[in-house]
């Protein structure tokens, strides 16, 4: 099974996809983790590219992130798709509460040498998702819901409510949603 997770940052994505990730048993990608080089550093757009083919050319998988410039070559090869669609209010809520939690430390699901930081063009990028990212989102998932089982995640209690369904039938649950 592929499963791509994308959304907003603070939207859940991380933890789902460790949850979903143990939940299945399988192999997790976190997009962050290999976008961001040490201090900071993104990768080059065309490397970048190539280690999103090399991912999905694995048997199975979940690959947490968004990175729009990218996400056609998930969306081509995953079987389901979440799409954690939530407000900003609760997304500005996590990424400053992770900023806090996370002060001077480096989370599971970046590179070391990227410490948690937060300035004003991140909130804003964030607060203004839904107006911005959403509707380009939307019509990609659109172009794909033929051959790939979408999902859109609208509150914590559903991700939530999913990841116990899950739990409870495995990947019997993607058939019957």
């Amino acid at each position: 099974m592929k499963i791509a997770i994308i959304g907003s940052s603070g939207s859940g994505k991380s933890t789902f996809t460790r949850e979903l990730g143990q939940i299945l048993d399988l192999p997790i990608y976190y997009l962050d983790l290999v976008y961001w080089q040490p201090g900071w550093v993104p990768t080059p757009a065309e490397e970048f590219a190539a280690l999103n083919r090399s991912l999905v050319a694995n048997d199975a998988w979940i690959i947490d992130g968004l990175y729009g410039k990218t996400l056609d070559i998930r969306l081509q090869a995953a079987d389901v798709v979440f799409f954690f669609d939530l407000s900003p209010w609760i997304t500005k809520y996590r990424v400053i509460k992770r900023r806090i939690q996370y002060h001077g430390k480096t989370r599971v699901d970046i590179n070391e040498g990227c410490p948690e930081s937060i300035d004003w063009p991140f909130i804003k990028i964030g607060w203004n998702f839904r107006r911005d990212k959403r509707p380009g989102i939307l019509a990609k998932l659109k172009d794909h819901a033929e051959h790939t089982k979408i999902i859109v995640v609208q509150s914590p209690k559903e991700a939530q409510r999913i990841l116990k369904e899950v739990k409870a039938t495995g990947k019997y649950y993607f058939d019957r949603c």
